[in-house]
């Protein structure tokens, strides 16, 4: 019978192996570098040819109910990638040839740009924009603006007839403002042309500015909204993240610099962090990525990971330089002193993004993609190159000596700290941090899930798009979201009244539903159709229930597109909201639901939902729904880890219950800032965990390492933080104020991520130097130890 391996006999394997490690590693340091410089000039060849690539349907939940639906009756309905231009007089209504003329030369524009569905464009000027009227010989639908007229051909008269037709034809607050001071043109756009090429959002939008800056003048203003247009300025937007990047690599380097007083060891971790980011980027070139617009940052927060690591690597040589070693020994001693604890924080950070690809939409899952290839790169560039490329500097003894002072220092007001070890003082912390735990998590469980504010919440208030949006959301009744509502009967239901009377009951509800501004559907043109056949009769504003006149009203909604299928087994109900926040949207969702379970009619289904705020609904529920399990997988893999990698329950606890405040307070701090929890902020939540789970390793590696050696709890904690604390606080401050700088970009959604992570890495950094070390005194109170501590597997430095 085989005896499993004991846990001296791991440990001392373990030692073998990263003495083995070392040993070849550095044996071979020279061809490794240079094997790893050519691997980047080839990445990088790769990496220069990336795109940024956005997507409308990469942002749709795979399987989800909606987007079933809108799969299932996208070409019957009115489309969820629309795009609407509006052309406003500045001065005056848009009743004038001037102005009429103009709305014509835009509508041509729209109708041949590329991707665009022609036959769905629609304004006052296309053959789709009819008048229904009761003459002598019957029901008559005529085009608002016959196909004989052109623009040189438009007098007063002519101009009096149009608007009197566009206020007859119920386009007022459609098609044309409220005020009349503007007109609007629908287009739809196909997410791939006839070759099956994928529309190209960024290039596109320079598209769309070109035909603003055409049609644009002192006398007339464009306004253009639609996801290609929100999608292409965020894109723009996003073109300038390297501008603050570059801002935060330059506040990084000169702190790294006042740390370190070595231009070298300044560009070591950040050239070691670049590199993985051109391999990282090089490699979504090889893998037929693009750079998603709302994911552009994340490459960007792995970079500030590598620089954690980085200075964790420079803390430990210049700590052993000043210890009296060379720098071939003491980047030895980096190498195994950190190559533990640093890939198990990696390791942890790589767990934790690979978790995202448990939400089912494809955008959401190449952004967990280029996050895990980040970090897992990061393994060679911060924890094996760093250190080699480290032994082969010289420094001198003068260097040294400033080295110690320079720690001693430092170290100086770290004893103060280090009193948190104290069993009273730590006591004190505890019940501090369980209050503010408490606090948190009842301030934070009414968090949004979704978007908060109205308008593209990508951008700020002041941006064209928003105030484009803003603009034609209070001119227009027909609203900029939209939620279609399907209606399914049996095949050939166009003689079922019943289909239209339990829609007519549906409609009645829902549009008093706050949030919804109006509601266009099958029973209401029915309604509208039958009054018109009955000489205007209001009293005739009904559902029709003879099977023959109700089947004969049908065969004439039938020829606009938007309410019904050709056999009717579809019929829809378009309700325009207010806003697409995500509040709106779920209370909406929420009486639909409702509607549903309380009033059913045999043999018809209430479908959910096709439209843009049904897309987004879709995406709402999948983040919901994914999030609790997901942090609950990322917390799972770091218990394991920690698990493993010290075999003590109190290990488990110490490093989790810090991590599980600091997640709290971030959550209650999007709510206190209204940034609420999408697909963009997400990510940010668990790259919080990355960071803070990595402050927690080195701090309790050095704890065990000091236990091991003998020393008590107290001790050991307070030589903890004193070679460690220098280092974590040093690096959150530092990469705290390189994101800060984000505050100030054009985009909001950068801007929110910028304060979000300068706060989460700040609040990591407390918890892991305060709560951390008071669970650790308090759990070796409770639980003391039986036996000897065991080092974590390295030898102790």
């Amino acid at each position: 019978m085989l005896n499993p391996f004991s846990v001296s006999e791991v440990d001392t394997f373990l030692t073998r192996y990263l003495r083995l490690l070392e040993a070849v590693c550095f044996r071979f340091r020279g061809t490794i570098l240079v094997a790893l410089m050519l691997f980047t000039a080839l990445m990088g060849y790769f990496a220069l040819q990336l795109r940024m690539d956005a997507g409308f349907e990469k942002q749709m939940p795979i399987g989800h109910e909606y987007i079933q639906t809108f799969d299932k009756y996208r070409e019957d309905v009115l489309g969820a990638n629309r795009l609407n231009f509006v052309v406003k007089a500045r001065s005056g209504d848009i009743w004038t040839q001037a102005g009429l003329e103009r709305l014509y030369e835009v509508t041509q524009a729209v109708s041949f740009l590329p991707n665009v569905d022609r036959l769905g464009v629609q304004s006052l000027w296309t053959p789709n924009s009819f008048v229904n009227e009761i003459t002598e010989e019957g029901f008559r639908a005529d085009p608002l603006i016959s196909g004989t007229i052109m623009p040189r051909d438009l007098t007063p008269e002519i101009i009096a007839g149009i608007q009197r037709a566009a206020s007859q034809g119920g386009f007022i607050g459609t098609l044309v403002a409220r005020d009349q001071t503007s007109a609007m043109i629908v287009a739809e756009l196909h997410e791939r042309d006839r070759e099956g090429k994928a529309l190209d959002y960024v290039a596109y939008n320079r598209i769309l500015e070109e035909l603003r800056a055409k049609f644009e003048d002192a006398q007339f203003e464009v306004q253009i909204i639609g996801f290609a247009k929100q999608i292409g300025d965020i894109a723009d937007g996003a073109s300038a993240v390297l501008e603050f990047c570059a801002i935060a690599l330059l506040l990084t380097a000169l702190a790294v610099y006042w740390y370190c007083h070595s231009v070298r060891f300044t560009l070591l971790p950040i050239a070691c962090s670049l590199t993985s980011l051109v391999w990282q980027f090089g490699t979504l070139r090889l893998l037929g990525y693009g750079l998603d617009p709302l994911a552009v940052l994340v490459p960007f927060l792995v970079f500030a990971i590598g620089v954690s690591h980085g200075v964790q690597q420079i803390n430990f040589i210049v700590r052993e330089l000043s210890h009296g070693k060379s720098s071939d020994e003491a980047a030895r001693a980096s190498f195994t002193g950190l190559l533990i604890p640093g890939t198990l924080a990696l390791v942890t950070a790589f767990v934790s993004f690979i978790t995202l690809i448990l939400i089912p939409i494809p955008m959401v899952r190449e952004l967990a993609i280029t996050a895990s290839l980040g970090v897992g790169y990061k393994i060679v560039t911060n924890l094996v190159m760093l250190p080699l490329a480290a032994s082969l500097f010289t420094f001198t003894k003068e260097y040294a000596d400033k080295a110690v002072l320079k720690r001693e220092q430092r170290s100086a007001w770290l004893r103060t700290l280090a009193r948190v070890a104290e069993p009273r003082n730590a006591a004190i912390v505890i019940l501090a941090t369980l209050a503010v735990f408490a606090v948190a998590v009842w301030q934070s469980h009414d968090r949004v899930i979704g978007t908060v504010q109205p308008g593209a919440p990508e951008l700020r208030a002041e941006a064209r798009f928003n105030r484009d949006a803003v603009s034609i959301a209070s001119s227009y009744d027909t609203g900029l979201d939209w939620l279609t509502v399907i209606f399914e009967a049996p095949p050939d239901a166009c003689d079922d009244v019943a289909v239209g009377r339990y829609q007519d009951r549906f409609v009645a509800e829902i549009q008093y539903v706050p949030g919804v501004l109006s509601a266009l559907s099958f029973s209401g043109q029915l309604r509208t159709y039958n009054e018109g056949y009955n000489e205007g009769n209001p009293k005739m504003s009904v559902v029709p229930g003879d099977p023959g006149n109700y089947a004969a009203l049908a065969t004439e909604i039938g020829r606009v597109r938007g309410f019904m299928n050709k056999d009717c087994s579809m019929t829809a109900v378009h309700l325009f909201l207010s806003d697409h926040k995500a509040t709106t949207i779920n209370r909406v969702i929420a009486a639909v639901k409702a509607f549903r379970e309380r009033d059913r009619e045999p043999g018809l289904t209430i479908r959910l939902a096709s439209g843009n705020a049904g897309v987004q609904a879709a995406v709402n529920e999948e983040v919901h729904k994914s999030e609790l399990p997901m942090m609950l997988y990322v917390y799972a893999a770091i218990m394991v880890l920690v698990a493993l990698m010290y075999r003590d329950f109190r290990a488990v606890i110490a490093c989790c219950l810090p991590l599980t405040v600091g997640t709290f307070i971030g959550y209650w701090f999007m709510k206190e800032l209204e940034i609420g929890l999408t697909v963009a902020t997400l990510p940010v939540m668990v790259l919080a965990v990355g960071i803070g789970v990595d402050y927690a390793y080195y701090i309790y590696n050095r704890l065990q390492l000091h236990l091991a050696g003998g020393e008590n709890i107290v001790k050991a904690l307070e030589h903890s933080i004193l070679e460690v604390g220098t280092a974590t606080i040093f690096t959150a401050i530092t990469l705290a104020a390189g994101v800060a700088t984000w505050m100030f970009s054009e985009l909001k959604f950068q801007a929110d991520m910028g304060k979000l992570l300068a706060f989460m890495f700040m609040v990591n950094m407390v918890m892991a130097m305060t709560a951390l070390p008071a669970f650790a005194v308090w759990l070796e109170r409770i639980f003391p130890r039986k036996g000897p501590v065991r080092a974590p597997g390295i030898l102790a430095h």
